[in-house]
């Protein structure tokens, strides 16, 4: 394994490749869509609409909760998961901001 250079990228460099890294996975992103759909939701029911297992799922769902994408509140035995509108507003202002300084040279 390689030596890792975060330390020579900015915090906010870092912040969107790490934002970007977990939006990675075509799960990850169905998952998101259908949160945004349904506003909120518990396990099962992204269980019942991906075609993958419950302990995969769990895993995508870890991972965006890392990355501050989504949040999980405990209501009763099930975890109800609702996106992270803050991340995604970063994601976006960072967006519109790169697409603001982009100079056409092609």
């Amino acid at each position: 394994m390689g030596v890792s250079k975060i330390d020579d990228y900015s915090r906010e460099q870092n912040q969107i490749a790490s934002l970007l890294k977990a939006l990675g996975h075509p799960a990850r992103i169905a998952i998101i869509e259908y949160l945004s759909k349904v506003n909120t939701c518990i396990c099962n029911d992204i269980v019942d609409e991906l075609p993958l297992a419950q302990s995969t799922i769990s895993q995508h769902l870890k991972e965006l909760k890392t990355a501050g994408l989504i949040k999980g509140n405990v209501e009763g035995t099930s975890i109800c998961y609702c996106i992270d509108d803050k991340q995604f507003s970063y994601i976006r202002d960072y967006f519109k901001l790169l697409k603001n300084t982009i100079k056409t040279c092609c």
